[in-house]
């Protein structure tokens, strides 16, 4: 859990934090050295002033012990304390060659005459030496008194440390004052640098994140102009951002020009459709002007008309609700299929193509009723553009629950496997300028993913492909068409 709380830390955190830490580390290593290095120096110059303080004893004590003088051995330990004040000498023993105690600084907790105690001789390191206690408060150092290679006695000396440990102390809070102070204001530091180096960064990821809910949002000029990683940082922004732009751009017009194809492909069979009746129209009309006067030929003339003015309107209406630009958004109607029907008599017709529809609708469906006939229309042109001569088209509608359902069934050899997974795969990064995908696919893509609608694409019965669409009803006039 620490571990990904501190991995949610920004970087002007995490990088002081870990200078911080590293500065820590270093500190405890450098004044364990030196605090070492500190007692290893003041043991050794203890230890030489000792010794020299021996060397001082030695001397005034070997004629004491050879006169076996206890008074005399007394007035110099006492003597000795004096001159040797700086040392700090805690306690002075001085022993005889049958190790029994001459002389003591300390005669009440020594007396003379007796051996040396066993807790006071258990201080003192065996065979002579120097040994200094671990919390640095006594040191203690014994020598063998000889004179003419006989040995006359040995002294015993202890000597107060405990200033050196408070010098010891003293060292450690200041190392450890000088440290701190270091470490934050190089931590302090860190932040101000790294927060300096990461602004090209954050800037970025702000745009990057308004780019996820608007349009992606360049630079300025001046940042793309700064040297070194920043502003190659800045400019390679600036030409994907150009990129983006012209990308969306070329999508448009490529859909622009989508539509105007499928327009002008409707077109070419309308005009048929159109010119059939008006040759008629035109025919009755010179009927009407030479037979006129006959009620019979005028209402059967003018009754034909009739019915040939409806069905060029109806083809003329059908045209402009499926490529009305504006921004209507209202519920598909039967009528729209039939319309849809409408429009492909010409394509069926020309390529004697047969196309059964079956429309399960009795009543209006709550989804985008010009963006449904611009799917449908489109897979029905490839259909039909897929399909041979002579073939069949199958086409079907229901509403299932709360979705529009309908299929697409043609003759033809089947949908290429690329197309497939560009339909049915959000994540298929297919281009709508590749070739393989197909300009009327990615418009169908485009309108069921804003549909929110899935499709899937399988083998039809007729031998070539079948694409089933469900298109989720909008939910406001889902509940109320539930209720």
């Amino acid at each position: 859990m620490a571990r990904r709380f501190a991995s949610s830390w920004p970087l002007t955190v995490k990088i002081p934090t870990l200078v911080a830490m590293l500065m820590v580390a270093v500190s405890v290593l450098v004044s364990q050295q030196v605090l070492s290095r500190l007692q290893a120096t003041q043991e050794k110059h203890l230890q030489e002033m000792g010794n020299a303080y021996l060397d001082g004893l030695s001397s005034s004590l070997i004629p004491a012990l050879l006169r076996h003088d206890v008074w005399e051995a007394f007035d110099t330990i006492d003597r000795a304390k004096g001159m040797y004040r700086g040392l700090a000498p805690a306690g002075t023993i001085v022993l005889d060659a049958q190790a029994m105690v001459l002389a003591a600084s300390d005669p009440r907790a020594v007396p003379t005459g007796l051996s040396l105690p066993a807790d006071v001789a258990a201080r003192f390191p065996p065979g002579g030496g120097f040994f200094a206690e671990d919390d640095g408060s006594r040191a203690y150092l014994s020598r063998d008194l000889v004179f003419q290679d006989r040995t006359l006695g040995s002294v015993y000396a202890s000597f107060d440390t405990s200033h050196l440990a408070a010098e010891r102390r003293e060292v450690l809070l200041t190392l450890i004052a000088s440290n701190a102070f270091i470490t934050l204001i190089l931590a302090i530091l860190g932040y101000l640098v790294v927060k300096r180096m990461v602004r090209p960064i954050r800037l970025l990821s702000d745009h990057l994140q308004q780019s996820a809910t608007s349009d992606v949002v360049p630079v300025p000029i001046e940042l793309q102009a700064a040297r070194g990683e920043t502003g190659r940082l800045f400019r390679s922004y600036g030409r994907l951002v150009d990129a983006v732009r012209e990308r969306g751009e070329l999508a448009q017009r490529l859909a622009d020009e989508q539509r105007l194809a499928s327009l002008g492909r409707l077109a070419s069979g309308m005009a048929h459709e159109i010119n059939n009746p008006l040759g008629g129209l035109f025919n009755s009309l010179d009927t009407l002007k030479r037979h006129g006067d006959k009620p019979l030929v005028r209402k059967a003339t003018i009754a034909l008309l009739e019915r040939g003015l409806g069905g060029i309107r109806d083809v003329v209406k059908t045209a402009l609700v499926s490529y009305r630009t504006g921004g209507e958004c209202r519920p598909l109607q039967p009528a729209d299929l039939a319309d849809l029907r409408l429009l492909m008599r010409p394509e069926t017709e020309r390529r004697a193509i047969t196309l059964n529809w079956t429309s399960e609708l009795a009543d209006s469906v709550a989804v985008d009723a010009t963006k449904i006939r611009q799917t449908f229309l489109n897979l029905l042109l490839n259909a039909c553009a897929a399909s041979p001569n002579g073939s069949v088209v199958l086409f079907s509608a229901r509403q299932a629950g709360t979705a529009l359902v309908a299929s697409i069934d043609d003759s033809g050899p089947g949908l290429p496997a690329e197309a497939a997974r560009f339909l049915t795969s959000p994540d298929e990064a297919r281009s709508p300028y590749e070739p393989e995908a197909g300009l009327g696919l990615w418009l169908v893509r485009r309108l069921v993913a804003e549909m929110s609608g899935e499709m899937e694409v399988e083998t039809s019965a007729l031998g070539g492909t079948r694409i089933v669409l469900r298109i989720p009803l909008r939910e406001q006039e889902a509940l109320s068409d539930v209720a």
